[in-house]
């Protein structure tokens, strides 16, 4: 069943979400689902993304798979589709018994349009998926898309095995979700999650509500007071991110010490300290939230006024997503960098780290390789020794390299082509090498934001990009008279298009500032070029049709 117009689905809005108008990018992701393309929409939090789906959800016959990495998003969006009754919605997840799960599934039956929320480890369980293949989904989602892209800043090995999960049944429609992603994770997300000639719609990057601004300390002792007086006169509610727990329960107890009505958040929290402190934040009893990067996603609180980091994130990929949560209503509110260069050692260790557990992996493939035929999944923990979380990072690394696949459901195999195990180790450690050396240029690239003598917006939305004309007169640099219209000069290579370099190969041009061009390579990272130099030893070429 498909809408006449725009209006049809504009009176399903309202009707079922109460919304009276639709942003910029929804009808039309909305629109390319029911025409049975796939959709990648690339839009900021708080633009109403998961209408896309529980819009188009409504004219179409079958059940709607929604993929998400939390199981505090599985239940909220869950209870916000009851809520506005949208349609009846179940969710499957490891906290639940293998009988509530088997419950849950067996909701498929009853007639009725069904929203089934799972994390991506639960398509793994073959019965899971058997089930969703009886009842051919009508739609796929996949929110938070990033995470299937190495060059995303919340990378999740168990997103990798989606792709297989979308062709196995039967490629229906796929509309995935994410609330920053520049240009190449763009491109990983429609190859890894095999979208065919996917819609991709990007709106809304610039939030002109939210002012940008950055605070340069040589100490910690200054930093830390410095934090603190904004907070006693800043606009609240509001959010503080830090790097570590240490810094979380610190800069928390100095609030508090100070009459500020904070809650302290980490992973290294009990769940039921994490809820309550969440739930004190939403409520208003506690009007700071002094959090890692653990808090935030699926977060729907509409008034945050600011978003202040005490520590330097890791990536202008995680800091966008984190000054996002700022502002949803439309009003002005702050988004505030306390900046110390003392504080880039810390990220730079936390970003230089491995991501993929080689030993896990060659202890799978051995095993895979020893038995010559399909293997049951369920006897694989028992026989390799790893844990559930290695043994899904495992099989997803090799079948994001081709070199396994599932001759049935619920079996796993190597192909008959596959590398020998020497050399699938060494691309492994290749992509880990690679993705070390990514990481470190994000985490150079958060240094030249927080120096930088520009306009901040226009940094932020060429690292997205997006083009735009300083000054935005909403950021302290802008503010202070230091950015002239016009003034960041030519630029000879179109902002997110493919240029060849030949030290570096292809890359994707990100930004021109102060006579200098900083491009993304495919290897190499982030690197900063003075444009003159470039130009006139001709170390750039433009590549034809490049661009996303």
């Amino acid at each position: 069943m498909n809408p006449l117009n725009d209006q049809a689905i504009l009176q399903v809005a309202r009707r079922i979400l109460n919304i009276t108008e639709l942003r910029p990018g929804q009808t039309e992701a909305i629109e390319a689902l029911l025409k049975g393309s796939d959709v990648l929409a690339v839009m900021p939090t708080g633009w109403g993304k998961s209408a896309i789906y529980q819009l188009a959800a409504q004219f179409l016959d079958g059940p709607v798979v929604v993929v998400s990495p939390l199981i505090a998003l599985e239940l909220d969006q869950m209870a916000m589709i009851e809520g506005e009754h949208a349609g009846r919605a179940v969710t499957i997840h490891s906290l639940q018994s293998a009988g509530e799960r088997r419950t849950a599934l067996d909701n498929l039956e009853e007639d009725g349009l069904v929203f089934v929320f799972l994390a991506p480890e639960q398509l793994t369980n073959p019965e899971t998926l058997e089930r969703l293949k009886r009842h051919r989904p009508a739609l796929f989602v996949v929110d938070e898309a990033h995470c299937i892209s190495d060059w995303g800043h919340d990378f999740r090995p168990d997103y990798l095995a989606l792709g297989i999960v979308v062709t196995d049944l039967g490629h229906p429609p796929v509309l995935a979700l994410t609330a920053t992603a520049s240009p190449p994770v763009r491109e990983e997300i429609v190859a890894r999650l095999s979208l065919r000639e996917p819609t991709i719609i990007v709106r809304g990057f610039d939030r002109p509500n939210i002012w940008l601004g950055v605070e340069l300390f040589n100490d910690e002792r200054t930093k830390r007071e410095a934090v603190l007086q904004f907070i006693d006169t800043a606009a609240r509610p509001g959010i503080v991110y830090v790097a570590t727990r240490q810094h979380t329960d610190e800069i928390a107890d100095a609030m508090r010490k100070r009459g500020l009505p904070a809650a302290a958040y980490h992973a290294g929290m009990s769940r039921d300290r994490r809820d309550s402190a969440q739930q004190q934040f939403m409520d208003g009893s506690a009007e700071i939230i002094v959090a890692t990067i653990a808090f935030g996603m699926g977060i729907d609180h509409q008034n945050v006024r600011f978003v202040a980091h005490y520590d330097i994130p890791a990536s202008v990929d995680a800091y966008y997503q984190e000054i996002g949560r700022a502002g949803r209503d439309g009003k002005r509110s702050e988004a505030r960098l306390f900046y110390s260069p003392n504080d880039l050692s810390l990220q730079r260790f936390l970003s230089g780290g491995p991501h993929i557990d080689l030993k896990a992996i060659e202890s799978l493939t051995r095993d895979l390789v020893r038995a010559k035929q399909p293997t049951d999944l369920k006897a694989l923990p028992t026989r390799t020794r790893l844990s559930a979380p290695k043994l899904r990072g495992a099989v997803a690394r090799l079948e994001a390299i081709g070199a396994i696949e599932w001759p049935t459901s619920g079996t796993l195999a190597m192909r008959h082509d596959a590398p020998s195990i020497e050399a699938i180790l060494a691309e492994l450690e290749t992509q880990a090498e690679r993705r070390r050396r990514l990481e470190l240029s994000r985490v150079e690239m958060m240094r030249r934001f927080a120096e930088l003598q520009g306009c901040r917006r226009k940094f932020i939305l060429n690292y997205f990009g997006e083009d735009f004309e300083a000054p935005c007169n909403a950021c302290d640099n802008c503010q202070a008279g230091k950015v002239a219209r016009g003034s960041d000069g030519a630029a000879p290579f179109p902002l997110a298009s493919e240029v060849e370099h030949p030290a570096f190969g292809r890359g994707l041009v990100q930004h021109y500032e102060d006579g200098a061009i900083t491009i993304l390579f495919n290897d190499a990272g982030y690197k900063v070029f003075d444009l003159k130099s470039v130009l006139d030893r001709q170390l750039l070429r433009s590549v034809p049709n490049s661009g996303m």
